[in-house]
């Protein structure tokens, strides 16, 4: 069978491959065209156009790059014509995804959606499209299965988490052939994470990093996104206290104490290695006032999402500031606060459905076709 993927963003690059995987091993003669990453390239397959190429985050930056995103989706629907695949899988990424399922579905090709778009959260009124244009959908979070279907009326496969599978697989590091590899001291480590796509690392990088002064028993690391060179961090990377890693995070979050996190899917990949973390995020300030008039969602983070509570502190836009980054530091390196912290995470993995997510979508992919 023929499978064109369409993955915009590092962490669908990340559940794309395993899907690949799975893939090849449910069907040895998949055929696989995609857009994605270095993650999915790695599996196999053809690369069409790579995530770093889209990426764009914010209302105002959209505007800004629309004739580059129209020109993207000119040339995806050219190449899929080329491919004629039987099956096109979206991967979240619903701003581009849900214009080329409208017209692939009135080309009539299949269309099934892994990750489902968020839109419990916001454009509600999406489920239009869905429901028209999506033949197939396998969601990922536990609440999403209720939304479309008691409210929505709309069939889906709750599927597990992906991430679940991810973490599972990851090869265990041994902490001091870890920081010996990557010239670390012995000090105990805060991990940043500012995200993938350089605008929200102009953002956040500066500000995360302001604290590092005020914690000198502690060494911060920058875990690097693939998608970016070392000169880009370069600029950010002036106290002696601050390393940087490229391409490493999950060997990083194995090895890390505590970590100061973008929101976004690497707050529940490090709720899931168990570090107890501060969810920081900035936008720019036109972004941030269209969002916070059309989200209705009591969180930004993933992880109080799923557990419906505040199980870590999110500090957003003019509450993420010095100051309040350094208070809720302080709070996640003590050992009571840690504690608490650590219990829920134990309830978040339960409820996220164990392993398997990437296996059973693809066995529910190629039954589709067969």
């Amino acid at each position: 069978m023929k499978y064109y993927i369409i993955a915009g963003e590092a962490s669908g690059d990340l559940h794309g491959s395993n899907l690949m995987k799975a893939l090849y091993i449910e069907d040895p003669n998949a055929d696989i065209r995609f857009w994605g990453g270095d993650l999915m390239r790695n599996v196999g397959g053809t690369l069409v156009k790579h995530y770093r190429e889209l990426a764009f985050m914010g209302f105002v930056e959209v505007i800004f790059n629309l004739k580059t995103i129209l020109n993207n989706i000119k040339i995806c629907k050219k190449d899929i014509i080329g491919f004629q695949p039987d099956v096109i899988i979206f991967i979240d990424y619903p701003g581009f995804n849900l214009r080329i399922a409208k017209w692939s579905k009135e080309c009539g090709f299949k269309n099934h959606y892994y990750i489902s778009p968020q839109i419990w959260a916001w454009k509600e009124n999406r489920i239009t499209e869905i429901k028209r244009d999506i033949d197939k959908m396998y969601v990922i979070l536990p609440f999403e299965k209720s939304f479309y279907e008691d409210k929505h009326h709309f069939p889906v496969e709750f599927v597990g988490h992906p991430l679940i599978d991810a973490i599972h697989n990851q090869t265990p590091i041994d902490g001091t052939v870890f920081r010996k590899e990557n010239q670390l001291n012995e000090k105990p480590i805060i991990a940043i994470l500012p995200g993938s796509r350089q605008q929200e690392i102009k953002k956040m990088l500066s500000v995360m990093l302001s604290v590092v002064d005020n914690f000198p028993d502690y060494q911060f690391v920058i875990a690097g996104a693939p998608s970016q060179e070392y000169s880009f961090y370069e600029k950010f990377i002036s106290n002696e206290n601050i390393k940087f890693i490229s391409n490493k995070t999950y060997d990083l979050l194995q090895n890390t104490t505590a970590a100061l996190v973008t929101s976004g899917t690497a707050t529940l990949e490090t709720a899931l290695f168990k570090v107890p973390e501060v969810v920081c995020y900035k936008g720019s300030w036109a972004s941030y006032q269209i969002a916070k008039r059309i989200v209705t969602l009591k969180y930004i983070s993933l992880v109080n999402l799923i557990m419906d509570k505040e199980v870590v502190t999110e500090l957003i836009q003019e509450d993420c500031s010095t100051t309040r980054i350094r208070e809720e530091l302080k709070k996640i390196l003590e050992s009571t606060h840690r504690s608490t912290i650590l219990k829920e995470y134990e309830l978040l993995e339960a409820k996220l459905g164990g392993i398997g997510a990437s296996t059973k979508t693809a066995k529910l992919i190629v039954a589709d076709l067969q």
